[in-house]
């Protein structure tokens, strides 16, 4: 008898679906696996066999016959086990064949027939929805990651036995195991414990997190040891809007595939803040693998990749960033194909000028200038000229420290982020971006609209300053940004005569 039941594979970040059948005939009796399955794909037969065999199922001595479809596609992972289960049950006459017709299974078992919890279900049932499938079979481990997918019928299954029960009866499939509105809505988004109004000074520094955060820019923290630039980058992603259910769902899906959420609070609702250290090799952050999974550039999609004493990197790891930092993604070609991730965040860096820290002030650097020109230029002027800002961060003084009066809160600072957003997502309702941050040089020409003036001392720093076009770009950028936290149509000269600090700093410690 012939049977079989729809699966998906995971390709990158594609979902690809797999068609699982099953054929018992007469013959020598032999479980056969055929349609390009991996390793561990192809040791399902071992593990379907004894868990049937563990719950009192005896499969016919018989020729058994598996095949995934499409026949040239890699099959990877172990949650094509419970669906090789269903599609043998139902070509051995456990189960009718007619009711596995539009219902996707996920999910692997142990020899003992529980169905064990796999990554990747929520893209797999995202799928099912656009597919029509009348309902998803997942692990009961899975359940709350699945049920975050509207109008998608979803029942979670603890091991063979419910299988064969809920297919055969669906009128039986209880209350708990189908999600509903409730249960997808009444999450409570969590609440970080750091602040703004923590940081003493650095008035400076502040504003520049304020203008990366409000055009999605990305900015370089160069001071000494102590100055306060990793407080500062940690405390970014609290002045930033809270996420969409569906930036949350997009994120959810991302490190479902990765294999990183929670069961029981699988919707991530805070934005990412990657924090690699820095003998991270670039495949960690590019995404490894000989099918690439996401990496750090790709887990901080929507958030935060911030890079500590980011010369320590090596100049591999570093290179890495070119392409997502341009093109807000990462394209990774391997041998069994190429694979697309987002990789939308805002890098936060952190340096020193020096390998001890105090260049340029002469009394405390003890660094020959040999040494301190080895140590910038682990920085490439290509990657530099894709960070927007570049912020001074100086010592505090005592005063500062022991000053009574706080800071201005995240929750103050982010209201005014919000405000300059809404004004870029008005003006970009029509393109395919949302910040400035993302503005392409035919953009920039339409909406970085300078005055006379304005224009004129961009004129001036372009030639004195020997500025790339991709540098002069950046600029521009940032001044649109500063003008839109002053609610200006047009960039003045003060916008463009700040944007270019920003940039100053660099020169001030490169040359």
């Amino acid at each position: 008898m012939f049977a079989s039941v729809l699966s998906a594979a995971i390709s990158g970040m594609e979902v690809c679906p797999v068609q699982v059948e099953a054929d018992v005939s007469d013959g020598l009796p032999c479980f056969t696996m055929v349609g390009f399955p991996s390793t561990q794909v192809r040791e399902a037969q071992d593990r379907v066999r004894t868990a049937l065999k563990n719950n009192g199922i005896s499969l016919p001595p018989k020729k058994v016959t598996v095949n995934l479809a499409p026949a040239d596609l890699k099959k990877e992972g172990a949650g094509f086990d419970l669906p090789v289960a269903a599609a043998v049950l139902a070509a051995a006459g456990f189960l009718d064949p007619k009711l596995l017709k539009g219902v996707l299974v996920v999910g692997e078992l142990s020899l003992n027939g529980e169905v064990r919890s796999v990554s990747g279900v929520l893209p797999r049932v995202i799928r099912a929805r656009e597919l029509g499938c009348r309902y998803c079979m997942i692990p009961l481990g899975n359940f709350e990651e699945a049920a975050l997918v509207r109008d998608m019928k979803v029942v979670g299954v603890r091991n063979i036995g419910e299988v064969l029960k809920f297919v055969s009866d669906p009128e039986t499939f209880e209350k708990e195991r189908i999600h509903s509105e409730e249960e997808r809505d009444g999450s409570i988004p969590e609440t970080g414990p750091v602040d703004f109004s923590e940081i003493c000074g650095q008035e400076s520094a502040r504003r520049a997190a304020e203008i990366a955060v409000s055009g999605f820019h990305n900015i370089l923290f160069i001071g000494p040891p102590g100055a306060g630039k990793t407080m500062l980058a940690k405390r970014i992603p609290t002045i930033m809007p809270s996420l969409t259910f569906e930036e949350s769902l997009e994120l959810t899906k991302i490190y479902s595939i990765a294999g990183l959420l929670s069961q029981k609070r699988p919707l991530i609702q805070v934005r990412p803040f990657r924090n690699p250290h820095h003998t991270s090799s670039s495949a960690s952050l590019a995404g490894g693998g000989r099918i690439p999974g996401p990496g750090e550039v790709t887990l901080a999609h929507r958030g935060v990749l911030f890079l500590d004493e980011m010369p320590e990197f090596t100049r591999r790891s570093l290179e890495v960033l070119r392409q997502p930092l341009e093109d807000k993604q990462i394209q990774l070609s391997r041998a069994s194909g190429t694979y697309v991730f987002p990789a939308g965040f805002i890098l936060v860096a952190a340096m020193n000028p020096c390998p001890c820290g105090y260049y340029p002030d002469t009394n405390k650097c003890r660094c020959t200038p040999g040494e301190v020109s080895h140590y910038l230029h682990k920085l490439s002027q290509p990657l530099l000229e894709r960070i927007d800002l570049c912020a001074d961060v100086p010592p505090v003084n005592f005063s500062q420290i022991s000053g009574e009066k706080p800071g201005e809160s995240s929750a103050v600072i982010r209201k005014r982020v919000e405000k300059a957003r809404k004004i870029q997502q008005k003006r970009y309702e029509k393109e395919k971006i949302c910040f400035n941050g993302e503005l392409s040089g035919k953009q920039i020409q339409k909406y970085c609209v300078l005055t006379e003036h304005a224009l004129q001392v961009a004129k001036d720093a372009f030639q004195l300053m020997a500025l790339s076009a991709r540098s002069y770009h950046r600029i521009l950028k940032v001044s649109r940004t500063i003008a839109d936290m002053e609610g200006e149509e047009l960039i003045h000269t003060r916008h463009v005569a700040e944007a270019l600090t920003y940039k100053a700093f660099d020169k001030k410690y490169k040359g």
